[in-house]
């Protein structure tokens, strides 16, 4: 079946659909990772959001249940240029197509998605429609009338809705089940050394992995927890999820965080941590042209010099000039000398923009959940 793919700017691309069939619209956007289709896909970050892999082929290796970053995909739409039409993976219980359609997803291959990326460079991230039941005219009139990014707050459609404690084996607000080889896995985790909360923004659960084999206890909250109850829960630390949206549109968390901050707690951020962090010391943040997503962006640790190629995905960025005096910047963006993290000089409060989890990805980053460790024990005496 014939699909549309229509830019607010009026720019179209045709080609065939996969997965389900309808309309849908969000803001275009673009990921330049060789694989990770299904992490991209179950990724909270992405909610909202058209997505194009600018690798060639996408699907060759299908769907594998245990590898689902969240309960369920969250992007509005998916352009791929071709999607593989073997499965080569003993792992995978579906094929792509598979997945989109049991998910409600419409796709579309056949996509130059070289001549899309190299659009969205040039003009940046742009409203979008993809559709197989509309014209062309039809489609970008939709793409223009769909709501901007820019003061979207998605963070409420994608957070729990309850307190739970994480652990793999019991994962019952996951959409499938760990096998028994992960099952078996945890018997080797370390003890719990501290209990900290983590706020759900759109977390993945490969940090909530990572967190639990840095030896975290993990109790998860809504994002709309106040500040009085996390601190009624006496934990050893707190950390900040990644997420979707536009951070400037989350008041009702920024005066959470602000609170939580001048408590005296120890706090580690995650991407839309890292911004809702900034926003809480009366920092703001601006759109980045078209953002970074993908596996391949370098960032420099401005304390020692080292650069560390690392995995991306956000849209915003951190207003360095906004940061009061007491908000040292960390890390910068080689690319484009962005904000990529920051670090309270009076609190024990740090943040980073870029995933260290990084599932697929580099591991160069990896050690920020010792660091987060670390400081939990320093502020404990």
């Amino acid at each position: 079946m014939t699909a549309i793919l229509a830019l607010e700017d009026g720019r179209t691309f045709i080609g065939e659909s996969f997965g389900h069939t309808g309309t849908s619209t969000g803001e275009i956007c673009f990921t330049t990772g060789m694989t990770g289709y299904q992490e991209t896909l179950t990724d909270p970050s992405f909610a909202g959001q058209i997505v194009t892999m600018t690798y060639t082929m996408i699907g060759n290796y299908g769907i594998v249940p245990e590898d689902m970053e969240s309960r369920k995909s969250w992007v509005r739409g998916f352009v791929v240029e071709e999607v593989s039409p073997v499965v080569s993976n003993w792992r995978a219980k579906q094929s792509l197509p598979e997945f989109l359609a049991d998910q409600k997803i419409i796709g579309i291959e056949g996509v130059d998605t070289r001549a899309l990326t190299k659009h969205l460079r040039s003009a940046g991230a742009m409203r979008a429609c993809l559709t197989t039941e509309l014209s062309e005219e039809e489609a970008i009139k939709a793409a223009q009338s769909a709501p901007p990014m820019a003061g979207s707050d998605f963070v409420k459609e994608v957070s729990i809705s309850e307190t739970t404690e994480w652990s793999e084996e019991s994962r019952d607000w996951v959409l499938v089940s760990p096998t028994q080889n992960q099952t078996s896995n945890y018997a080797e985790l370390p003890d719990v050394k501290y209990n900290i909360v983590a706020f759900d923004f759109g977390i993945k659960y490969n940090i909530l992995r990572r967190l639990r084999q840095a030896g975290f206890g993990v109790t998860i909250v809504p994002a709309n927890t106040s500040a009085e109850d996390v601190l009624a829960m006496n934990p050893d630390g707190i950390f900040l999820s990644n997420g979707p949206g536009d951070p400037s549109a989350l008041g009702y968390i920024h005066t959470e965080l602000a609170q939580l901050i001048e408590s005296g707690k120890p706090i580690f951020g995650i991407c839309l941590g890292n911004q809702l962090i900034a926003h809480a010391l009366g920092a703001k943040t601006t759109k980045l042209k078209f953002g970074h997503r993908g596996g391949n962006q370098p960032v420099k640790d401005l304390r020692s010099g080292k650069v560390a190629i690392t995995s991306q995905n956000h849209g915003f960025a951190v207003d360095a000039d906004t940061l009061p005096d007491h908000v040292e910047v960390t890390h910068i963006n080689l690319n484009d000398n962005t904000v990529e993290g920051i670090r309270h000089t009076e609190k024990p409060v740090f943040s980073v923009q870029y995933h260290p989890e990084a599932a697929p990805g580099p591991n160069d980053a990896s050690y920020f959940f010792q660091e987060f460790a670390d400081l939990i024990e320093s502020a404990q005496g």
